[in-house]
């Protein structure tokens, strides 16, 4: 084998590189404040009792405080969010701060204004995979929102979903 020839694992990014995938923000309300993080991993699992899966890439830092929440948040995004899924993406990135649109229910979970919906659950199961959790999460509550457009992630970019191209 060349020695800069491409591995399993190469390819296998490359492929989920090119794949584009809607981005959402899942936080959560933990003792020492509200924590998030962008995932563009998010699925829908069941429709009875409605689960959603997404993964995350360790369990410590923010992932860490996600896991051991009691409840947690999945909020889909438009491009009016793009900075703000840019700081959740990024270790260190401003969370929670004034103008990015937050506000916080009765029990202090985060609610960002403007989303395509805001999904509420509880994890109800984990499994570790290599360096990830898949995180299975049990919804118990839907709030539709602004009827916009995706923002999206492909090529370690975010992109505006372009609806005058859409159809084929």
């Amino acid at each position: 084998m060349q020695e800069n020839a491409p591995t399993l694992a190469d390819d296998f990014k490359t492929v989920f590189r090119y794949h584009p995938l809607a981005v959402t923000l899942v936080t959560a309300v933990t003792p020492d404040g509200p924590v998030g993080l962008t995932a563009s991993s998010v699925s829908s699992v069941a429709v009875d009792p409605p689960a959603l899966s997404f993964s995350v890439t360790r369990a410590t830092g923010t992932a860490g405080a996600l896991l051991g929440a009691d409840n947690l948040q999945v909020h889909f995004l438009t491009p009016d969010h793009l900075d703000t899924a840019g700081q959740f993406a990024r270790s260190g990135g401003e969370r929670f701060v004034d103008g990015q649109g937050w506000s916080f229910d009765p029990d202090g979970a985060p609610r960002l204004a403007g989303t395509r919906a805001r999904l509420t659950g509880r994890i109800i199961d984990t499994v570790a995979v290599g360096g990830s959790v898949l995180v299975v999460a049990e919804v118990t509550g839907v709030d539709a929102g602004a009827q916009d457009d995706p923002l999206l992630y492909v090529d370690r970019r975010f992109h505006r979903f372009d609806p005058e191209h859409a159809g084929l």
